[in-house]
């Protein structure tokens, strides 16, 4: 049964099928939470006693280095699926999630710049943290670049998916970066298995907004795979009936 359901789900049909009355709850679900974190958190949340008001970029600066790296497992994993299980939607799922990592990443590095100047003086370090973040960027963008240097998708998504599973030892290293050398970046500000940095009047907006990210990214990312479906599928009857439907409806 689970395997049946397993091969099902890697049905690029059944995927943009089942996927299509997520949308609006996802996309009204994400603008929920980041509203309301956003509000919490710049207008309510307590100013820091040692940075003042600048700390507040922390909002937008945790959630988008979060997704950053969740989404390089996701994309790796997908790379994965489709190469032990030859199915064509993970490699759609792969292809999607890069270029939105990419700019979570840049997000991420650009808000960073943004804090690291009032908080360290400067705008940019070769800092342990924000070097391997860079080079996360660039494994981003290297996955982008090899889905366009081959004119057969096969062989494209072979690459990319290679790249993704040599890429993943980035990401411990990225994690425990603060931790194994000496950086300016500050340890983790959110901790799992103990008592976290910063005070609850600050953490719970900051969660919040979290949860609005991963919302927001799913939403997103299936956007994304749902194009990239029809664009792969387009010489496919389903595609041409559902075609055929919408400009009926139009």
């Amino acid at each position: 049964m689970a395997w049946q359901w397993f091969h099902r789900l890697g049905s690029p049909r059944w995927f943009y099928e089942k996927t299509t009355p997520w949308l609006p709850w996802l996309a009204t679900l994400s603008i929920a939470l980041i509203v309301t974190a956003a509000v919490w958190g710049l207008a309510f949340a307590p100013a820091d006693f040692k940075q003042g008001n600048s700390y507040r970029i922390i909002y937008i600066h945790v959630p988008a280095a979060f997704l950053a790296l969740a989404g390089y497992y996701i994309m790796a994993i997908s790379g994965a699926v489709g190469l032990i299980w030859k199915m064509k939607l993970p490699f759609m799922v792969m292809k999607s999630a890069a270029p939105i990592g990419a700019l979570l990443t840049f997000v991420s590095l650009v808000t960073g710049s943004i804090w690291g100047k009032p908080t360290w003086g400067t705008w940019w370090e070769w800092d342990a943290r924000i070097t391997s973040m860079l080079i996360l960027f660039f494994l981003y963008l290297g996955m982008i670049a090899l889905q366009q240097a081959f004119q057969h998708r096969d062989t494209a998504d072979k690459a990319s998916a290679v790249l993704a599973l040599v890429g993943m030892v980035n990401i411990p290293i990225i994690y425990k970066s603060v931790d194994w050398w000496n950086t300016l970046h500050q340890p983790a500000t959110i901790k799992f298995t103990s008592k976290s940095s910063i005070d609850p009047s600050m953490l719970y907006p900051l969660l919040t907004m979290v949860i609005g990210f991963y919302v927001f990214y799913a939403l997103v990312l299936l956007l994304n795979t749902r194009v990239e479906i029809l664009r792969r599928e387009n010489r496919t009857q389903w595609v041409n009936d559902l075609i055929s439907t919408t400009n009926k409806r139009a």
